[in-house]
């Protein structure tokens, strides 16, 4: 039935959405049979809802009679007119900026806010780069590399925004400034709730220079069920995902089960074996996982799915150093190594060798510490 409410029907999926206890499955019960303001109505009402009791079973007079409370005390224009004032964008799945992948998502949201450069969301490619909140050294390096490199490359960056991997993934797109493709943080509370609070900075840059996304309202705190779901968006917007560290048990297997339900690729990288933050990602390599070693296996990838809508930018990185130094870095791998080692594996006299690490420390490339060399995040 048509509304002749002067609200558009993002204002009402929005009211709905913060009413107690909401989640998307109970959302989408809700919307089943309805449309957005009938179901505002409805649950005004404290009508009990058949197709909502299929969700809740037992809790559904609770749920029906908070809900009525609720929606008594809320006023769906005062929230509405929050959300413009704040800049906040509501998409239903109707609405002409909700992104189209996510439209035949076998769990799509059927509301998603979202705060900033929506060029995000244009036609380009993306990439899910996830992993664990503890990671090392490593892991956050390589994350950093990959999340510049792709962005430089035309590709978004799509991540949870959360610590470690997430993080580093975002800043190293953060870092790239001009031409690079906006990077897609999909968090998991509402877009005036900062978490982490250490990750403040990020978010900020991430609201002017990229885009925050969330199917939670304002106001909503982190729930541990809220991150799995949150997940699943995460997959659904990328073209790939890439795990760079997980545990055994990470949560960001939650995005590789989510990736492998919606057949997109997933790329891990390898790791020590002797590392429990690369446990994980070594058995998703062992269960058969695409290796990534470097950016260029994940470009071409994009780039033989078509998803280019330009030809994407060279990879800015190891073409600005000379060969022997290319060489290396290749020899160094991510894990700090001694000189005999490095010797041993690229192959250089010791005078030439010596001279490309004293070039490679001095141009930040490589660090040095009680005999052993490191390397580092890549700069341009």
């Amino acid at each position: 039935m048509p509304s002749d409410s002067p609200l558009p029907a993002e204002a009402w999926l929005n009211a709905l959405s913060s009413l107690p206890d909401m989640g998307p499955a109970r959302l989408r019960a809700l919307l089943s049979d309805r449309q957005p303001e009938q179901a505002w109505r409805a649950c005004l009402q404290g009508k009990p809802l058949p197709e909502v009791e299929a969700v809740v079973g037992g809790r559904l007079l609770t749920l029906t009679a908070a809900w009525a409370k609720a929606a008594g005390q809320l006023s769906v224009s005062e929230l509405w007119s929050q959300l413009v004032k704040q800049g906040v964008q509501v998409m239903g799945r109707e609405h002409s900026e909700y992104p189209s992948c996510l439209r035949d998502d076998p769990d799509p949201p059927l509301v998603l806010f979202a705060q900033g450069d929506f060029q995000a969301l244009a036609p380009a490619p993306r990439v899910a780069i996830v992993g664990t909140r503890r990671c090392t050294r490593y892991g956050s390096e390589v994350a950093y590399e990959l999340g510049r490199t792709l962005t430089t490359a035309g590709v978004s960056v799509v991540s949870g925004l959360a610590l470690g991997i997430d993080a580093a993934a975002h800043a190293g797109a953060m870092a790239v400034k001009g031409e690079g493709q906006p990077p897609v943080a999909v968090v998991a509370t509402g877009l005036d709730v900062i978490y982490p609070k250490t990750n403040g900075a990020l978010w900020r840059q991430i609201a002017e220079r990229g885009l925050l996304v969330s199917e939670c309202p304002l106001g909503t705190t982190p729930a541990p069920w809220r991150f799995p779901a949150r997940n699943r968006i995460i997959a659904g917007l990328a073209d790939a995902v890439v795990v760079v560290e997980s545990h055994e048990k990470g949560g960001s297997l939650y995005t590789v089960d989510a990736a492998i339900e919606r057949q997109r690729p997933v790329f891990a990288v390898p790791g020590p074996i002797r590392s429990p933050a690369s446990s994980g990602t070594n058995r998703l390599l062992a269960d058969g996982a695409i290796p990534l070693c470097q950016v260029s296996d994940l470009l071409e990838q994009l780039e033989g799915a078509d998803l280019f809508v330009n030809e994407p930018a060279p990879s800015p990185v190891r073409a600005l150093l000379p060969p022997q130094h290319q060489q290396v870095l290749e020899a160094m791998g991510w894990e700090p190594v001694s000189l005999n080692t490095l010797a041993d594996r690229c192959g250089l006299s010791p005078v030439d060798l010596s001279a490309a690490l004293s070039a490679l420390v001095r141009s930040g490339w490589v660090t040095t510490q009680r005999g052993f060399y490191e390397r580092m995040s890549n700069t341009t």
